[in-house]
């Protein structure tokens, strides 16, 4: 029976050591509230690191054990690969790049060799537990490697990966000197999803530049199958926050802390400790809030709650070291004996406070300067009972795209941060009531378990995708039934790419004329009545007039754009497209042939070709990734399409390619068979429009929408032999 494997840095349960006791505590966190009722079904397990290190056998088995009867499987770290690996590079390499604080990344190879032994310490726990049918869920940038290793020993396995953090741009990622692995480690992956589109399109651009493949919408084709990136913000459970804040406990509290404070109104901060949260910016400008609107003094005070975190690293004692200095400067500025501006508390709460705490405070201030979606913000909204309070939000937050009526700020503009203080406190009831009803129906329909249900749909949809396009062998029995069918048939369509088809490439693209066998064989397909026989290439008519103008089938030059009638001439496909676009687009392929040595251009009719073919690996896949990246940005809108093929970067106008084409000589011969071959990304268009019972053959590897495979120009040459014996 198949099961879902939900992988976390950390488990649910963090398991505490006193001597030889443990002790089992569960986790309040939205994933484990969401996953919660997942991972407890049937034989699903979670798989994680359980928070304290077991020297011990007898200790690990004793963990072991505990934690099965909890549908849980622990992958135990020593106390070395915690600090390396959790403490240095996800969280002084991964996480300041991530969040953009380049000058807090660390570039240590011993914290990069930790990460890549624990991530193949997972991978192996999970292998473990792993059957082909099952369902791996990873989560987030400490297990980015994980995917990767799975799919080297499992290649069929399902597997979805979520980043719960941002995806910097190609421009802070390429710092990192690991970056090709991290993103191949994520690759290994069917569907990859992040809290943005931002964050998604980030990715893309990455693993378009760094590593090469192309990429179509949210579509990236690897050499072997289709991976999908996707923007699907985390939700919380808005029901549990609704209710704990009318919990009797939550609503005693509220009481309990009112009567301690006073008359006053409260500004809700409550963070993690972490230079990404913006604290001391938060705490500047309310000082600016307080020295500006000098009439809010005794009538309004901050209550800042820091959770401790990572303060064993450096930079986050520093940080605590600035908010102490902040809190105090400030308070000895404006208090007075009745009232303090600030009411600081580094600790962690209970469940029941953070209801009191939701609702006693007419704002909330989350200002982070990045975050991946921040998920304090939606509880706050789930916890207005009312209706009432204002949300000031920092639009570097990934709730933000969702949380558009609360009062969104940049959180380094100090004015505007000021000025959001003063409308948060001033806004009539009736306008928070307008905003906040907005945002909770926001946050009440996308929740945490509307989350969990399109992740794994999106990710069973992805794979439904990936089998119709996966290459299925010609092997005999179905060569035997195409080869029936064309013996039956009396107007038969074959539609045949040129170079990776009929011809092998050769280091000089012009050296690839068609041998006698090649020339032999079409001619005896074409002298056939009953054939209608199609060559349809990416090659300049001149070349194709030159090798073929003698052979008895039709040509089709440039992918589609001139085609060989029965008079013998050559017609121009669609319209006229002018030349000024040439001039531009010439301009950028040559600044890139200058820097690639071995590349150059070819000039069609109305396309240009940018080749690399003799560029050194590595090199030339690097300039394809720029160079598409470039005429992308600066054609596209234009009516140009940019096709990445096997070695070639080409542009084109928009209004014709091989599938239109082959579609509309498909229409108009109207054939009882139908084969299409072809072997670059170019002839997908091909596969994709002509009917679902033609014999579409894919020559190489690679996912296709190609009903059939062939390996090799050898292997397409005997399939038209036997053609041409049946004729």
């Amino acid at each position: 029976m198949s099961k879902t494997i939900i992988v976390s840095n950390r488990l649910p349960v963090r398991i505490e050591r006193e001597g030889d006791q443990l002790t089992y505590k569960s986790s309040e966190g939205g994933l484990a509230t969401g996953l919660g009722s997942i991972y407890k079904e049937g034989n699903n397990i979670w798989i994680g690191w359980p928070g304290a290190s077991f020297d011990t056998k007898e200790m690990k088995q004793e963990v072991t054990e505990g934690l099965k009867d909890e549908s849980m499987s622990p992958v135990f770290l020593t106390e070395d690969e915690v600090e390396s690996f959790y403490l240095g590079f996800s969280n002084q390499t991964l996480w300041p790049a991530f969040h953009y604080f380049v000058q807090y990344i660390d570039y240590k190879d011993d914290n990069w060799e930790s990460y890549r032994v624990v991530n193949q310490k997972f991978a192996d726990v999970i292998s473990e537990n792993l059957e082909d049918d099952d369902t791996v869920w990873i989560h987030d940038y400490q297990l980015m490697l994980v995917p990767a290793l799975l799919r080297k020993k499992k290649p069929n396995i399902t597997i979805g990966f979520y980043q719960h953090i941002p995806f910097p741009s190609y421009e802070v990622f390429r710092t990192l000197p690991w970056r090709r692995e991290l993103l191949e480690g994520m690759l290994g992956s069917d569907y990859i999803a992040f809290h943005t589109y931002d964050d998604m399109r980030h990715f893309l651009s990455s693993v378009h530049r760094l590593v090469g493949y192309p990429y179509h919408g949210s579509e990236i084709q690897t050499n072997n199958r289709v991976v999908v990136a996707d923007s699907l913000p985390m939700g919380i459970d808005y029901e549990k926050y609704a209710e704990n804040a009318k919990h009797s406990e939550a609503l005693e509290r509220e009481k309990r802390y009112r009567e301690s404070l006073g008359d006053q109104r409260m500004i809700l901060s409550m963070d993690r400790l972490d230079y990404s949260k913006g604290i001391p910016r938060r705490l500047e400008a309310f000082d600016a809030f307080l020295q500006a609107y000098p009439e809010y003094k005794e009538k309004v005070s901050l209550l800042l709650i820091v959770v401790p975190s990572r303060d064993q690293v450096p930079n986050y004692q520093l940080l605590k070291e600035q908010v102490d200095e902040l809190v105090g400067k400030i308070n000895s500025k404006y208090g007075r004996i009745s009232w303090t501006p600030i009411h600081y508390f580094y600790r962690s709460y209970p469940f029941r406070a953070l209801g009191a705490f939701y609702r006693m405070c007419d704002v909330a201030m989350i200002t982070p300067l990045r975050d991946g979606m921040n998920l304090v913000c939606k509880e706050y909204v789930a916890s207005r009972e009312k209706k009432d309070g204002v949300l000031i939000l920092s639009e570097m937050a990934g709730a933000s795209k969702e949380l558009a009526d609360a009062v969104l700020v940049n959180p380094t503009n100090q004015k505007q941060m000021v000025q959001a203080i003063k409308t948060a406190l001033e806004m009539d009831v009736d306008e928070q009531k307008r905003r906040m009803t907005i945002m909770q129906e926001t946050v009440g329909k996308y929740d945490i378990f509307n989350w969990v249900n399109l992740f794994f749909d999106n990710l069973k949809h992805v794979k439904e995708k990936q089998k119709a396009r996966a290459v299925l062998k010609l092997e005999a029995e179905k060569e035997k039934k195409m080869l029936s069918d064309f013996d039956g048939a009396k107007n038969r369509l074959l539609l045949l790419d040129y170079d990776g088809t009929l011809v092998g490439f050769n280091e000089d693209p012009e050296a690839c004329a068609p041998d006698s066998e090649l020339l032999g064989l079409l001619k005896s397909l074409g002298e056939d009545d009953k054939n209608k026989v199609v060559i349809i290439s990416g090659r300049k008519k001149e070349s194709l007039q030159e090798w073929l103008g003698e052979s008895p089938v039709m040509l089709v030059a440039e992918h589609g754009m001139w085609t060989k009638g029965e008079d013998g001439n050559w017609h121009q496909q669609g319209g006229e497209t002018g030349s000024a676009w040439k001039d531009e687009a010439l301009e950028i392929m040559n600044f890139y042939v200058d820097r690639t040595p071995g590349s150059f251009v070819e000039h069609k009719s109305h396309s240009l070709a940018w080749h690399y073919r003799k560029v050194e690996k590595g090199l030339g896949e690097v300039r394809k990734s720029e160079l598409s990246s470039h005429l992308k940005h600066m054609m596209n809108e234009r009516g140009f399409h940019v096709m990445d093929g096997d070695h070639v970067v080409e542009l084109k106008p928009d209004y014709t390619n091989k599938g239109r084409v082959a579609k509309q000589i498909f229409e108009h011969h109207t054939p009882d068979f139908t084969m299409c071959m072809g072997d670059d990304t170019t002839d997908e268009y091909m596969f994709e429009a002509l009917p679902d019972d033609s014999f579409t053959i894919k020559v190489g590897s690679g996912s296709s929408h190609a009903r059939f495979g062939l390996e090799s120009v050898d292997e397409v040459r005997a399939l038209l032999n036997k053609l041409v014996g049946l004729g």
